[in-house]
């Protein structure tokens, strides 16, 4: 029987639609890439939609976390069958022995080469799974390294216990591979090992920024994660130094220079993924402070539906994005995620008809497809002077980093009026203040209402454990309260009496914390006619700004919160306190 065809899988089962599935082909075919890549890539399917739609193809069953399927049995001795190498190699997961059948969730099942390996290696038949990269990589981790556990404690213990080889340091142009086991010799080893362990623990915790101080007393190791340091365990202070030269001897730093700060970056190599770091090293009256931000491409999905846009905000949003020409501006805090919105928004709108050019500082993100231009401000490539480069470059959509000054405003505003959509950040309290921000900056209101489409504010909220989190009965002051602000339609607000909110517990899963990553709650203002001709009479008039607001019955920051403490994703408390004041 002929297996039918992905493309029609897909439109069956509505994931795409004839518009979509057409420009589908089209993109595979000028990019020479499968069907299936190229629906992920212009963001009209997810991995998995993908990985359930070749499950129906070739009747091999789906395996995923939701499903409780994609985990790996205790006690089977999988690990001995599959080992750690060959599993990442060839994203395979040992699931469970059966009847001397071993079954396995794997991301190519026509595969046929590896399959047969997977026989040989194992000595037994094997009954494949269908899963998604993502998922088998993150299931890989937690079975072989066992998730989250104390790897500093662990690489501190056997640098005392055993000794190490000497070892051959790494070209420069060589990323640090974390997968294999470096060691040195004397002092040199023990600080080799720390940085590994160190980095290694970072990433099976989700941490975004790594802290390393010294006081007078101690050493301090903190991990970011969620938006909030945590206390690791420290390397000996008579290791402090030898630690932070290794880092700096990554980032290719002046290992002598301890007066003034450093700036550097690498990369390094972990579990299949490759992950940047910047390293900020800054001088102290105690010693040197090392704060290095990690930036993993491999853990950002630039899926529009799972940033945290409401349905009308989502519309809305695109719908500005779709427009020919015009500002589009997204404000909010320094890592409430504003780079990771707009990438996605970018990633939802592209397509080979248009030409995306984007200047930024770092390129966090590389998007295929997409003209990505790095700031360099020592050589004169600043914001203001890539973007005149642009405008000579036949661009369609511009994306500007962030606004920081007059020259950079002006400049996306002329690009704007002359037939471009710029998207850009500022740093300002609420989406309505951008248009006082960008008048303050020297844009006159005469030309800001005629050229900005949409003002948008956004904040990070950490999203409860759904392993342990805890249901509460709010008090019904608190629950009337949380609904009507959440501005429901009267068909969808819940009944109070049945309604339960949640609380964070802790649990191995999370680390103890009783949370697990991190959403986005925003407020998406399209600039409709009476907003433009309150900017054009009165300029930043943000009362009257608002009142136009409330009366179209757009969502605010706090409302966007409330709906998610309602559906269970995060706490009271949190909602409260990111959203103070507004």
């Amino acid at each position: 029987m002929q297996k039918p065809p992905l493309d029609q899988i897909l439109l069956q089962s509505n994931v795409l639609n004839p518009d979509q599935h057409q420009k589908a082909v089209k993109t595979a075919q000028q990019a020479r890439c499968q069907f299936a890549e190229a629906v992920i890539k212009l963001g009209f399917a997810t991995e998995e939609d993908i990985a359930i739609a070749v499950s129906k193809q070739i009747g091999i069953p789906y395996a995923s976390k939701e499903n409780k399927i994609l985990k790996a049995e205790k006690g089977q001795d999988l690990e001995k069958l599959i080992n750690e190498s060959f599993a990442r190699e060839n994203l395979v997961l040992p699931l469970f022995l059966d009847e001397g059948v071993i079954a396995v969730a794997v991301a190519n099942p026509d595969n046929m080469v590896m399959m047969d390996n997977l026989k040989l290696l194992t000595n037994r038949e094997v009954q494949p799974f269908v899963a998604t990269k993502t998922q088998i990589i993150k299931a890989i981790d937690e079975f072989y390294q066992g998730g989250g556990r104390e790897i500093i404690e662990k690489t501190m213990d056997k640098q005392q216990s055993s000794q190490t080889e000497t070892e051959e340091m790494p070209d420069s142009d060589v990323k640090l591979d974390l997968d294999k086991d470096t060691s040195a010799g004397g002092q040199d080893a023990h600080a080799v090992a720390l940085v590994n362990a160190i980095l290694k623990q970072a990433v099976a915790e989700r941490c975004s920024d790594i802290h390393l101080e010294c006081y007078d007393e101690r050493v301090m190791l903190r991990f970011r994660i969620d938006g909030c340091l945590y206390e690791r365990m420290p390397p000996p202070k008579s290791l402090f130094s030898p630690v932070v030269s290794r880092f700096k001897i990554l980032s290719k730093l002046d290992i002598a220079e301890r007066r003034l700060p450093q700036d550097g970056t690498f990369s390094m190599k972990i579990q299949n993924r490759v992950i940047d770091l910047r390293v900020s090293i800054c001088p102290t009256v105690y010693g040197e402070k090392l704060v290095m931000r990690l930036l993993d491409k491999g853990a950002v999905e630039l899926n529009i539906d799972k940033i945290g846009l409401e349905p009308e905000q989502k519309e809305d949003f695109l719908r500005c994005a779709g427009l020919p020409h015009g500002l589009i501006f997204l404000t909010g805090p320094t890592g409430s995620g504003k780079t990771t919105t707009l990438n996605t928004v970018l990633n939802t709108i592209k397509t080979p008809e248009l030409n995306f050019m984007t200047i930024e500082d770092p390129v966090e993100i590389k998007l295929e497809g997409i003209n990505q231009v790095q700031v360099r401000a020592n050589i004169g490539l600043t914001f203001a002077a890539a973007l005149r480069s642009f405008l000579r470059q036949d661009p369609d959509v511009i994306l500007v980093g962030e606004v920081r000054d007059q020259e950079t405003a002006q400049t996306c505003l002329r690009a704007a009026l002359t037939g471009h959509l710029v998207l850009s950040t500022l740093h300002t309290n609420d989406a309505l203040s951008t248009v006082v921000r960008l008048i303050d900056l020297g844009i006159e209101p005469f030309l800001l209402s005629g050229s900005l489409v949409l003002a948008a504010a956004q904040r990070l909220v950490r999203v409860l454990c759904p392993i342990c989190k805890k249901p509460y009965k709010p008090d019904p002051a608190d629950a009337k309260m949380v609904v009507e602000q959440a501005m429901l339609k009267p068909e969808d607000r819940p009944n109070l009496e049945t309604l339960m909110f949640y609380k964070e517990k802790g649990c191995d899963k999370c680390a103890r914390t009783g949370y697990g990553g991190r959403k986005a709650i925003l407020e998406v203002f399209p600039i409709e006619k009476e907003m433009r001709e309150i900017i054009y009479k009165y300029g930043g008039d943000l009362t009257r700004l608002r009142a136009v607001s409330e009366k179209l019955g757009k969502l605010s920051l706090r409302a966007s919160g409330w709906r998610k403490v309602l559906r269970g994703l995060t706490t009271v408390e949190e909602i409260m306190s990111i959203t103070m004041g507004d």
